[in-house]
């Protein structure tokens, strides 16, 4: 039910369609109502700022700062867990052919791990996020790329069932069954290392963080205004999406800290 709910909420309480809905609809309204013309100059207001002020990249530095990176020499870990969210399984599943998002670097790095650690176990924890059609699991993209990689099938594990962070983590938990004072590496995106870190504490787990797949320099150049629009409000809607996953899960008691740190 939590995953059905927040899908729906998101649907509704995206930033980019909320303030679409509010142009239009202040414009459609604004002949009959008086505030409608209020409220689309509003909503074109907001998208303006977010097209053309470092708003993403406010709301990105402090999710993707919490976590530093690790350094290049560390302790062989126990195992590497690489959470989904790089894959799209639909297309790859339509086309015969792995295909990469964005994120494309919580895979590539495990593969990576995998061959600097080859004693440690590499887990692989996504099915399918999609709310109606769930045959096509990430998992499933995820063994095609590493075994093209070269990633030998006996240091893999899979788990194909999680929808989302929470069922990551409850999921692969029951997969691998760890022992205690094994390290485990944590790779996922840097924004999503905060909430990914709770949910696996909350269960048990000890993880260590592994951020990848920055979407911010933690430079001055972050604070500029961007170049690109587009790319400037799928990095808010990541944001936002993300500061809002953590108050839900902290509230649905999936998390025992609203901010998890180091």
């Amino acid at each position: 039910m939590f995953f059905v709910l927040s899908k729906i909420f998101w649907l509704l309480a995206s930033p980019l369609h909320l303030l679409l809905i509010s142009l239009l609809g202040g414009l459609l309204l604004a002949p009959r109502w008086r505030h409608g013309r209020t409220l689309a100059l509003v909503a074109a207001a907001a998208l303006a700022l977010i097209v053309f002020s470092p708003a993403s990249a406010l709301l990105l530095r402090p999710l993707e700062d919490r976590f530093p990176r690790r350094p290049e020499i560390m302790p062989p870990p126990a195992g590497i867990i690489v959470l989904g969210g790089a894959l799209d399984e639909r297309i790859a599943a339509a086309r015969d052919q792995v295909a990469l998002n964005e994120a494309a670097e919580r895979m590539t790095e495990g593969a990576a791990l995998a061959r600097l650690y080859p004693q440690a176990l590499l887990v692989f924890s996504g099915g399918s996020g999609a709310l109606i059609d769930d045959r096509a699991k990430e998992a499933d993209v995820a063994r095609r790329l590493w075994r093209e990689l070269g990633v030998p099938d006996g240091q893999i594990r899979f788990e194909d069932r999680s929808r989302n962070t929470y069922e990551n983590a409850v999921f692969t938990k029951k997969l691998i069954q760890p022992q205690k004072g094994g390290v485990w590496l944590l790779v996922t995106s840097a924004y999503h290392m905060p909430r990914a870190v709770g949910v696996f504490r909350a269960q048990g787990m000890a993880v260590e963080a592994f951020p990848v797949d920055y979407r911010t320099t933690g430079g001055s150049d972050d604070f500029w205004p961007p170049g690109d629009g587009s790319l400037a409000i799928r990095n808010f809607e990541t944001a936002a999406r993300e500061w809002v996953g953590l108050v839900a899960y902290r509230l649905a008691g999936k998390t025992d800290d609203l901010f998890p740190k180091p």
